[in-house]
């Protein structure tokens, strides 16, 4: 294709793009001013757009990538799988890539979670827990189990049962009036705390606000609701060590159930399988999404326990059915890619790697820690936040008109790479099979973005 053609069909894709698509979490009037990216093509950690311009996936295409793109054993999978059928429902009929796939997590999930519920989104994962926590004390005759704790800052999703567990003011003000009540507590944002505390010196007064949810309404709490380790969408908030282990314990000092939300930190970005692992937690529920495919398809699944699968058990005419579905629950062909992505993590032995792979990303974006316009670097693995600041000595934010990350992104696209803002904060998550070469010109890029854009931005 010569590149006047390129050009004739990048304008032709802008020119429908702008008269038919709402793009997600975007404000369209803003986009339909701008020439997008339209990409067109990948392989490995690179994306390639319309024009031929090539881009680190910086992002991992929304924290879903994993080995890379056009793997080919997950093109084989899916392939063999399409040969087959490509699609067969759940309800009332078994399918063969279903059930490999439910055998293949409950093998890799945390001890006890051997119940698999599919859906097809991370935000339906969130919501079959949430249900299926309320109907277990329900079936189990305590009803006055009916409610919900949850941390601000947290996300799980964007249908209204999700929505009503989070806790993103920006995002889920609007919606106040449509929710379900849920009891808050603070999050632990060590660098911006809340409380107006100071780690490690605070005791973790953040853990202590969650146990006064609890101890105010005794009884009544059916579930706390978490993503452990990382807050993601809120700008990559680590939580201190020790957090994600004293909900637990608060939990089964409660009689509560805890539910870990693994759809952004699940399938290595923390740095273990899931990120429960690394303080020894085990959820009674557990989402999973984005990762489990190896980025391919739309597939998620609600991880349970036995003692939970088997409150739901009884006679037809008892009606104890968990009464929910998707038409694509259990789609073979997402079933498949993710049954061949976590085959590639045992044979390229991914886990074994990721350590050295985060410390050699620690130490590229290093340089920058100390900038006059970085507040602070956040990392659990593979899952950073370069959050930005006005003044560093103050933690004075920029303006949201600012749009101080869209800048650094918007530097970073000039550069080769794709990245995402959240805010102030500018998130990196390469896909788990990113070289350590194309690591460390990511980092250089990113380096050379904030430099750029925050010495434009004053």
């Amino acid at each position: 294709m010569t590149p006047e053609e390129r050009r004739a069909r990048h304008d032709r894709l802008v020119a429908a793009d702008h008269r038919h698509l709402w793009h997600p979490f975007t404000q369209m009037q803003d986009w339909l001013a701008e020439e997008p990216v339209v990409i067109d093509a990948a392989e490995g950690a690179w994306l390639v757009d319309t024009l031929g311009n090539r881009y680190l996936d910086g992002v991992s295409s929304l924290w879903c990538n994993v080995h890379g793109h056009r793997v080919p054993e997950i093109d084989r999978a899916v392939a063999e799988q399409l040969g087959r059928v490509a699609h067969t429902t759940l309800l009332g009929l078994a399918s063969t890539a279903s059930i490999e796939c439910a055998e293949a997590l409950a093998a890799v999930a945390p001890p006890g979670l051997t119940r698999v519920f599919f859906s097809d989104s991370g935000s339906s994962a969130a919501e079959i827990a949430i249900k299926i926590a309320y109907q277990h004390f329900q079936l189990r005759g305590e009803p006055e189990r009916s409610e919900f704790v949850a941390v601000r800052g947290g996300y799980h999703g964007d249908t209204l049962g999700s929505v009503s567990v989070g806790g993103i003011d920006l995002f889920h003000r609007i919606f106040k009036p449509l929710l379900f009540p849920v009891r808050h507590a603070p999050q632990p944002y060590c660098y911006r705390c809340p409380l107006g505390k100071a780690w490690p010196d605070c005791g973790m007064a953040c853990a202590d606000e969650v146990a006064r949810v609890f101890e105010a309404h005794p009884g009544r709490i059916a579930a706390l609701v978490v993503e452990p380790l990382v807050q993601g969408a809120d700008g990559m908030i680590v939580q201190p060590p020790g957090w994600l282990r004293r909900m637990r314990e608060l939990c089964d000092a409660h009689g509560a159930l805890l539910v870990c939300d693994e759809v952004a930190t699940g399938f290595g970005r923390t740095g273990t399988m899931f990120a429960v692992e690394q303080e020894g937690v085990r959820p009674d529920l557990m989402t999973v999404a984005k990762g489990i495919t190896g980025g391919y398809l739309p597939l998620a699944a609600t991880l349970a326990t036995e003692a939970i699968f088997e409150s739901f058990l009884g006679p037809f005419e008892s009606r104890r059915t968990f009464f929910h579905g998707h038409t694509y629950t259990g789609n073979p062909l997402a079933c498949a890619a993710a049954v061949a992505s976590l085959r590639l993590f045992r044979e390229r032995r991914i886990l074994e790697g990721l350590p050295a792979k985060a410390a050699l990303l620690a130490r590229e974006l290093a340089p920058i820690a100390a900038h006059p316009r970085v507040g602070e670097i956040r990392q659990r693995g593979l899952m950073v936040g370069i959050e930005l600041v006005r003044d560093r000595v103050t933690r004075a934010e920029y303006a949201y008109e600012a749009r101080a990350g869209h800048q650094v992104i918007l530097e970073a696209r000039r550069r080769g790479a794709i990245l995402r803002p959240l805010g102030n904060v500018v998130v990196l998550m390469p896909p788990l099979g990113m070289a350590d070469d194309e690591l460390r010109a990511l980092a250089r890029i990113v380096r050379e973005s904030v430099d750029a854009a925050t010495a434009r931005l004053g």
